[in-house]
C-alpha cells in the first residue's frame, strides 16, 4: 500500500486518545459525552465501536478523525498530535491520510460515480491521469466498474455506499472512518458493505474504525469496543474473552 512520505511507519498505535473529555452545552444544560477516556487503536485492523444511541461513540469517531476538538486530554493520529495542528494543517492531514464513509452517503446529485471518486483526488496534487487511474481502480475494487458513469439517482442504496467507499479508498488513506455505514441498507447490501470494509483492512493494511449498531459487524471485526455513558465498557477480540472496564473477563 502507498504510504505518504510525511508520515513515518512505526510500531505505535494508529490512533491514541489519552484522558479525553468532551461535553456539549445547550443553554444551562451541560452533557458530558466523553469522560477521561483513554484508548489505543492498532494499525491495519477493523475496530468496531458499538453501544446505544447517545453513548458517545460517534463523538469519539469525530474526535479521533480530527473533525471535533476536545475539552481536555490528547489525541494522536499516525504519530501527530491533532491538538497542535492549526486548521490548515488539520485539513491537509485529513485530506492526505484519512477517508470517511457516512450513513447518508454524502454524494453530489449531479456527478457520476466516477466523478464523485475523482473529485477529492484533484485536491491532492495528483496528475489528472493518476487521479483517473485511482478512481477507476477503486470503483473496480468495490464492484462498480460497470456503473461508474451513473449518477446517484440511478444507483441503489448499496451502490451509493460502495461509491462512497471507493471515494475514500482512492485516496489510499492510512485511516478509514465509517459512521453507521450499513444502517440505511437492507440485509444483503449491509453484508456486502461489511465484507468490503473488512477486506480493505486486510488487503490494504488500512486502519478501519467503524461506529455501528449492526450486530453483523461483530463477526467481521478484529476488535469490538462497547461504549456506554462516555466510557469503554468492554474491549474484546471476537476470538478472545471480553475484558470489562475493571480488567476482568466477562
Amino acid at each position: 500500500m502507498h504510504r505518504p512520505a510525511s508520515i513515518a511507519v512505526t510500531d505505535q498505535p494508529a490512533l491514541r486518545a489519552i484522558g479525553v473529555s468532551k461535553a456539549f452545552v445547550s443553554g444551562h444544560l451541560r452533557t458530558q459525552v466523553l469522560d477521561d477516556l483513554t484508548l489505543d487503536i492498532e494499525a491495519g485492523e477493523l475496530t468496531l465501536i458499538s453501544g446505544p444511541s447517545g453513548c458517545g461513540k460517534s463523538t469519539l469517531l469525530s474526535i479521533l478523525s480530527g473533525l471535533q476538538k476536545i475539552d481536555s486530554g490528547s489525541v494522536q493520529a499516525l504519530g501527530s498530535e491533532l491538538g497542535q495542528l492549526d486548521l490548515r494543517a488539520l485539513e491537509r492531514f485529513r485530506l492526505e491520510h484519512t477517508g470517511f464513509v457516512f450513513q447518508g452517503f454524502n454524494l453530489f446529485p449531479a456527478l457520476s460515480a466516477f466523478e464523485q471518486v475523482e473529485l477529492p483526488l484533484n485536491h491532492m496534487g495528483l496528475t489528472r491521469d493518476e487521479a483517473r487511474r485511482r478512481a477507476r481502480l477503486s470503483l473496480e475494487e468495490v464492484g462498480l466498474a460497470h456503473r461508474m458513469r451513473l449518477r446517484p439517482a440511478e444507483l441503489s442504496g448499496g451502490e451509493k455506499q460502495r461509491v462512497a467507499i471507493a471515494r475514500a479508498l482512492a485516496k489510499e488513506p492510512q485511516l478509514l472512518f465509517a459512521d453507521e455505514p450499513t444502517s440505511a441498507l437492507d440485509a444483503a447490501n449491509g453484508q456486502m458493505i461489511i465484507d468490503l470494509l473488512h477486506r480493505i483492512a486486510v488487503t490494504h493494511g488500512t486502519t478501519v474504525l467503524c461506529v455501528s449498531h449492526d450486530p453483523r459487524l461483530v463477526m467481521h471485526a478484529d476488535r469490538v469496543l462497547a461504549m456506554e455513558d462516555g466510557h469503554i465498557l468492554s474491549d474484546r477480540r471476537p476470538a478472545a474473552p471480553a475484558i470489562d472496564s475493571h480488567g476482568t473477563p466477562s
